[in-house]
């Protein structure tokens, strides 16, 4: 497997890189297991962020190589009801705002199983996904009817597209942004794919919740950049772009949207805002970074603390939710088959799998209420309210959830 060492800046290239979190040496956070692979050796890779003092972009410092990553992924977006009607909502938004028709091209990078583009192709508007997990391409094509390009995206193929008359109207690319090794080639394929007049709405995690609000179990291989909008601003500035607009969204434990274009009208008064907010809390400065580690540490040991308790009153535990920040969670909290006894996930993809590293085995949500374990442990935190509804009759029966983020509680 292709590991490189990062000692530049993925966006602005410079050297200026401070250390901010060891998060030690962890396994692939969605390379779950057959059971035939569970005798076979691991591998695991250093799990490190820095932070860039010339640009402020936090970054890991090592990079996977992608098709490594992505070739065939387990993560299908319409598992998710919250994220369905976050698509929807937007589609709807985006559909009044800028007049689509059956003339209008809208392209979504990192499509997944079709879940956004589905809601445009039933409005009649022509739509394009690009998805480099041959898997999930495939189910995006086949059952939803999504046209569907299996490929990596950047400027080689944003050109091949344009060259073929695919330029789009609008540009979706959903948490794709941070899993992306060269961020200017990146810029460069919207700048290129996009058209005069288009739009590339983008959303990113964003940075000053990730701090604020502990979530380092976001933080693994796939996700090599955490965002702030002074970072994402001189990314698109060096390429002739300008953010014309950006919108907090609380989905994800805290994203931005922005809207960017080729560079043109001047922006809404919400970027020059957000810049003076981050400005003014010190996004570049590396004071507001360096608690992170000390922070993640406390909530460490609580959590363990709180299992450990449980366990020796015999209590028994399960863990929801098979993502890659509930591997993050358990491999680097060192929360394995002592802690929790199985893993629960609605995606049958994951099912009858384990989570690497710590070899939980995975089960269909139904085993909560088979079994009744007196806790389960919310590893999809982001996903609370939706997950805690679902779960009600296991609620009503007694079963409590203990959510680890931005602090340990219990409901």
């Amino acid at each position: 497997m292709n590991l490189t060492s990062l000692d530049h800046c993925r966006s602005c290239d410079r050297s200026e890189l401070v250390p901010i979190l060891d998060l030690g040496s962890t396994p692939l956070a969605n390379a779950l297991l057959t059971a035939e692979q569970l005798a076979n050796p691991e591998r695991f890779y250093p799990l490190n962020v820095v932070w860039c003092s010339n640009c402020t972009l936090l970054q890991i410092d090592h990079t996977v190589a992608p098709e490594d990553l992505f070739r065939e992924y387990l993560y299908f977006s319409s598992f998710s009801d919250e994220l369905l009607r976050h698509a929807k909502h937007n589609v709807n938004q985006v559909m009044k705002a800028r007049s689509l028709s059956s003339d209008s091209l809208v392209v979504e990078i990192a499509s997944n199983d079709g879940y956004l583009l589905q809601y445009y192709k039933n409005e009649g508007v022509p739509v394009l996904g690009i998805e480099p997990a041959a898997n999930v391409a495939e189910v995006a094509r086949f059952e939803r009817g999504i046209p569907t390009v299996c490929e990596f995206f950047g400027e080689r193929l944003a050109t091949d597209l344009s060259q073929q008359g695919n330029r789009a109207d609008v540009i979706h690319a959903n948490n794709v942004l941070a899993h992306v090794p060269d961020l200017n080639d990146f810029a460069r394929g919207l700048r290129t794919l996009l058209k005069e007049g288009g739009v590339c709405i983008i959303e990113v995690p964003y940075v000053r919740d990730l701090i604020d609000r502990c979530e380092f179990d976001t933080i693994y291989h796939e996700h090599l950049s955490y965002f702030s909008l002074t970072a994402l601003n001189q990314l698109f500035q060096r390429h002739s772009m300008a953010i014309e607009n950006v919108e907090r969204l609380a989905i994800h434990g805290g994203s931005l949207r922005i809207f960017v274009a080729h560079k043109g009208a001047p922006p809404d008064s919400a970027v020059g805002r957000l810049l003076a907010e981050e400005t003014a809390w010190g996004v570049a400065s590396p004071d507001f970074y360096r608690g992170f580690a000390a922070r993640v540490e406390t909530l460490k040991a609580e959590l363990r603390d709180l299992i450990s308790g449980l366990k020796k009153q015999k209590r028994r535990l399960a863990g929801y939710g098979a993502a890659a920040k509930g591997s993050t969670l358990l491999n680097y909290f060192q929360l394995g088959s002592e802690s929790l006894d199985f893993i629960v996930d609605r995606s049958t993809y994951k099912q009858g799998r384990y989570m690497p590293g710590v070899h939980l085995p995975i089960s269909s949500p139904d085993r909560l209420l088979e079994e009744m374990p007196s806790h389960v442990l919310l590893l999809t935190w982001n996903f609370a309210e939706e997950i805690l509804a679902q779960q009600w009759e296991y609620r009503e029966r007694g079963g409590r959830f203990i959510i680890p983020i931005p602090e340990v509680r219990i409901v």
